[in-house]
């Protein structure tokens, strides 16, 4: 018969058995690569993802992020070439690449953010040093972005890291400086919209005077054209008139006479006073235009 002892001392070595196995194995993410620590002292590095073995009790592991990350650089003023002062807002991405290099000289994403911070306000202090404002905004931003990264990886490299990306999110003038600018580039406006509109009523006043001449000048002409044809019309109409009375000079009277009653006795007209056997009316009392006592020429 088995002793209870031994049923004991089976269950404790197969706890034991079940914590030293446990204490053995660790697992790798895609995202992580570990750092296997003995007694302080750097053994091996994983960087496959998957379940590893090591030495229970003695050995510590440490998971370093893979990942690229992100560094967020507060905005900083920075002196250009011309001594204009711009306010640079930055920001970089990295990646840890020697996490034994990285565990060893920084050993924390905390501490490498700070030290990157240095390292990044520093290149930008003296790649952006070294060019005019207008490079910075415009012409060669592209290029110094490219510039700044390849001095910050350079100096990152020491503590096991690879700077991917360095970008200049924004560059402007300060506040005041750019109230100053802003102030100046409105003045600057509305002078040149003065002298447009100032052109402008030139320009308008020389369309309208040239318009003003041409317009006398049809009218002139237009006039002298109507006083030729009136002068043609009175001519013909006078012809008219000297022919009709050549032919008839009765029918020529009869008719200036109709036209004269027309013309000067009209309704709401001025009144006048004459006598009935006035020559005026001499049509009223003899349709022949002769007084009664006198005959008619005979044709």
């Amino acid at each position: 018969m088995r002793s209870p002892v031994t049923g004991i001392v089976i269950l404790v070595l197969l706890f034991l058995a079940v914590i030293v196995g446990y204490s053995s194995i660790f697992t790798v993410s895609q995202t992580e690569q570990a750092l296997v620590v003995r007694l302080g002292r750097p053994v091996d590095v994983v960087s496959q993802p998957g379940l590893n073995f090591k030495a229970p009790f003695i050995d510590t592991v440490i998971s370093i992020d893979k990942r690229i990350l992100d560094l967020e650089n507060p905005s900083q003023e920075v002196i250009a070439s011309d001594q204009k002062r711009l306010v640079v807002d930055a920001f970089a991405r990295y990646r840890i690449k020697n996490p034994l290099r990285f565990y060893q000289s920084i050993g924390s994403i905390q501490a490498a953010n700070i030290q990157l911070t240095t390292l990044l306000n520093a290149a930008l202090r003296r790649v952006l040093g070294e060019v005019t404002f207008i490079n910075v905004v415009r012409d060669e931003r592209e290029g110094l972005m490219t510039r700044i990264r390849d001095q910050l990886d350079r100096e990152a490299d020491q503590y096991g890291i690879e700077v991917v990306d360095v970008r200049i999110r924004r560059a402007d003038l300060p506040e005041q400086n750019s109230q100053a600018v802003y102030k100046r580039m409105q003045t600057e406006r509305e002078r040149e919209a003065q002298e447009f509109r100032a052109q402008g009523g030139q320009k308008s006043q020389e369309i309208r005077s040239r318009a003003d001449r041409e317009a006398t000048v049809i009218v002139a002409e237009a006039n002298s054209t109507a006083e030729q044809t009136r002068g043609v019309g009175d001519a013909e109409r006078n012809r008219l008139f000297a022919e009709a009375y050549g032919r008839d000079p009765d029918f020529f009277a009869f008719y200036r006479s109709m036209s004269a009653y027309e013309t000067g006795l009209r309704s709401n007209d001025t009144r006048f006073l004459l006598r009935p056997d006035s020559e005026f009316f001499r049509f009223f009392a003899n349709p022949s235009g002769y007084p009664p006592t006198a005959a008619a020429p005979k044709p």
